[in-house]
C-alpha cells in the first residue's frame, strides 16, 4: 500500500465522516484523487465500511462482558457461531486458541440479563461458558497505526506494494 493510501486509512480510522475535501486538505491532494484512492480502498477491501459509535449507557445496554465458550462435546461440529447469530446482544465473536473455542463481546442491561443472555448462549450452542464482567472501559475503538511496511499481509498472504 502506497504511503498516502496508508495516511487516508489512519484519517478515516480516526474520523469516518471526514468529508473528501478534508482529507484532500490533509493529503495534499486534489478532492476527485482522494475520491478514487478512497473507492479504490473500499473496493480492495481495506476500508470494510462506516460505522457510529454508539453510547451503550444511554441506549440503555450499561453491563459489558465478555464470555468464552467451550462445547460440551469436543466432537460435534464447530457451528457456534451460526448457531448465536440470532442474539443480538452478542457484539462479537471472536475464534480464538486455548482452552475455550469462542470469546463474545456482550452487551445487556442487567446483571438479569446477562443471565438469561448466558442461559440461551448454553442452550443454543451446546457449550460451557466462562464470564468476565466489564467494570469499566478506559479506552475502546481505537485506530490503528497504519503499518509502513511496504509489504503487507492480507489473508495470510504476502502482498507486493502497489
Amino acid at each position: 500500500m502506497e504511503e498516502i493510501d496508508r495516511r487516508i486509512v489512519t484519517l478515516l480510522a480516526h474520523d469516518g465522516r471526514m468529508s473528501f475535501t478534508d482529507l484532500a486538505r490533509e493529503t495534499g491532494l486534489s478532492v476527485s484523487a482522494v475520491h478514487q484512492r478512497v473507492r479504490r480502498l473500499e473496493k480492495r477491501g481495506v476500508v470494510r465500511g462506516y460505522a457510529a459509535i454508539i453510547d451503550h449507557d444511554a441506549v440503555g445496554l450499561p453491563l459489558t462482558a465478555f464470555v468464552s465458550i467451550k462445547p460440551i462435546d469436543p466432537a460435534a461440529p464447530d457451528d457456534a457461531p451460526d448457531r448465536l447469530a440470532h442474539l443480538t446482544a452478542i457484539e462479537a465473536c471472536h475464534s480464538v486458541a486455548g482452552d475455550e473455542s469462542y470469546i463474545l463481546k456482550v452487551r445487556v442491561a442487567s446483571p438479569v440479563a446477562l443471565e438469561d443472555l448466558l442461559q440461551q448462549i448454553r442452550a443454543s450452542a451446546n457449550v460451557s461458558t466462562r464470564t468476565t464482567v466489564v467494570l469499566s472501559t478506559p479506552y475502546e475503538h481505537r485506530a490503528p497505526e497504519v503499518a509502513t511496511d511496504p509489504v503487507a499481509v492480507q489473508d495470510g498472504h504476502r502482498l507486493t506494494p502497489d
